[in-house]
């Protein structure tokens, strides 16, 4: 009997996210386990085509697999130049990662003017 693909798609979410959860409590004391550890919640996602959250999606190395510690093994600075974005350094491998956040800015502000209008509107 086959199991349905979202039955496997929503255990292989949770087991992403528990993988994540121990390689944050594992980054400062174990980081080679917690290097397995999201080299395993990735492997999963990948077998079952399922998307890694963005909040554990921008703590760790692409390159190398190491969880990002703040402060420790990786660097965040803000360039304002071409366009605005937030660079991230890893400091096990030296791989840069870069994230434009005009556009998150954007967004932002849109969803501001529509809750502006709706409070307005009711009132």
């Amino acid at each position: 009997m086959r199991v349905p693909k979202k039955l496997l798609a929503k255990i292989a979410k949770e087991r992403i996210e528990r993988l994540f959860q121990l390689a944050e409590e594992n980054a400062r004391t174990h980081p080679e386990r917690s290097k397995r550890y999201v080299q395993l919640a990735r492997r999963i996602a990948m077998k079952y085509r399922v998307r890694i959250q963005k909040q554990w999606k921008r703590r760790f190395c692409k390159k190398c697999g190491t969880f990002w510690v703040p402060g420790e093994n990786f660097i965040v600075r803000l360039k304002p130049e071409p366009q605005p974005h937030v660079e991230y350094i890893c400091l096990e491998c030296g791989a840069r990662y870069r994230i434009p956040y005009l556009r998150e800015k954007l967004a932002q502000r849109d969803k501001q003017n529509e809750h502006d209008e709706e409070t307005a509107s009711k009132s």
